[in-house]
């Protein structure tokens, strides 16, 4: 959920709630390594690896579908389950040295049978709300079969424990395959909106990015949901387009996606582009934008976080080149990589193995 007013390498940037809105946050401050700014508050210096620097993947471990939150008291990583957390959630205060926390949803719902994904979390007024993916047992595929839903649960803190007290889905497209991929955003106006793809690969329907309002609390949904109109019709988008994820940068909301089969090298991001929140919203030519290269095989499921410093960064999964699936014993580990807006697109400096600069 952010916006961007870029002009430069790094925008002006500040926060509306917990996630990262990008407009105006360190104008007219000096930049913290003293360099001069730009008249729009960005260090224009390029970024050089230093011995202070650090090398991806920044958590090594199974760290699926990364989402980071940035608070006051650092930053909390959420992702996909690992088989004995439901919710894995770590910290870490300078977004490459991380702690893992434990379970951020130790317990789940009575409808919600396992199967716990892709979690990402708004703070919206004194809650943190997190939505996730999890199996229902009370949705039912056409193909038959329990259906993955989108659920939502709440904390008081960050770091949990969230607790989903409904009776049955928040979003559950059943005649679509179901709903997975839950992802909000805050436009400028301070509306909130839920992104998410219906989960057609799973029986042969083809796979849509959806939008919808939400309530101020973010926990009731408002109007209709919106096809956003882009399609797995390009040979690297594969079966299916899924892993929304929205940023506004001067006027245009990006769309960033994943895309084609997540267990394997052909995975990767693409994004596009449209002038109104509710699109439609048109590919880029440059698409994908990240791929698999050098140690980092089918980079995906991502997500944007601003460090404290104001620069962009984007969090994703990515095998070991030498171990694509988990049938070969590979893990899906966190990587990130800064993210530039360079004649109004974004280019991401990655995936880069190599010694970085530190955020």
């Amino acid at each position: 959920m952010v916006l961007l007013d870029g002009r430069s390498r790094s925008p002006c940037l500040t926060v509306f709630g917990s996630l990262a809105l990008l407009t105006a946050m360190a104008c007219g401050a000096p930049s913290p390594s003293g360099e001069p700014l730009s008249p729009s508050g960005a260090t224009l210096a390029p970024r050089s690896p230093s011995a202070t620097g650090f090398m991806n993947p920044v958590l090594a471990g199974d760290f699926p579908d990364p989402f980071i939150l940035r608070t006051d008291d650092g930053y909390f990583a959420y992702a996909t389950t690992d088989g004995f957390n439901e919710i894995q959630v770590a910290k870490s205060l300078d977004l490459v040295t991380w702690d893992h926390l434990g379970d951020a949803l130790p317990e789940l719902p009575s409808y919600i049978g396992g199967d716990t994904w892709a979690p990402e979390v708004a703070h919206i007024g004194e809650r943190y709300v997190m939505y996730y993916t999890g199996r229902s047992i009370q949705s039912i595929r056409p193909t038959g079969g329990t259906a993955q839903c989108i659920a939502v649960a709440t904390a008081t803190s960050p770091e949990g424990p969230f607790v989903d007290d409904g009776e049955e889905p928040f979003i559950c497209q059943e005649a679509l395959g179901g709903s997975i991929d839950a992802s909000p955003f805050q436009d400028r106006d301070g509306t909130w909106h839920l992104l998410w793809k219906n989960d057609g690969n799973c029986c042969g329907i083809p796979t849509r990015i959806w939008l919808q309002g939400l309530s101020p609390d973010g926990l009731s949904l408002v109007g209709q949901a919106v096809d956003l109109g882009i399609r797995q019709d390009r040979a690297w988008e594969g079966i299916l387009i899924e892993a929304p994820s929205l940023l506004e940068n001067d006027g245009r909301y990006h769309l960033f996606f994943s895309a084609n089969a997540w267990d394997t090298g052909g995975y990767a991001v693409g994004y596009a582009t449209s002038t109104e929140l509710g699109g439609p919203y048109e590919d880029a030519d440059e698409n994908p934008i990240l791929t698999s290269a050098g140690a980092a095989a089918g980079p995906g499921g991502q997500a944007f976080v601003l460090d404290h410093q104001g620069d962009l960064w984007m969090a994703y999964h990515a095998w070991h080149v030498d171990s694509v699936g988990y049938a070969t014993g590979g893990v899906r580990a966190m990587w990130i990589d800064e993210v530039t807006f360079e004649a109004g697109r974004p280019v991401v400096d990655g995936p880069d193995s190599g010694p970085q600069a530190p955020p």
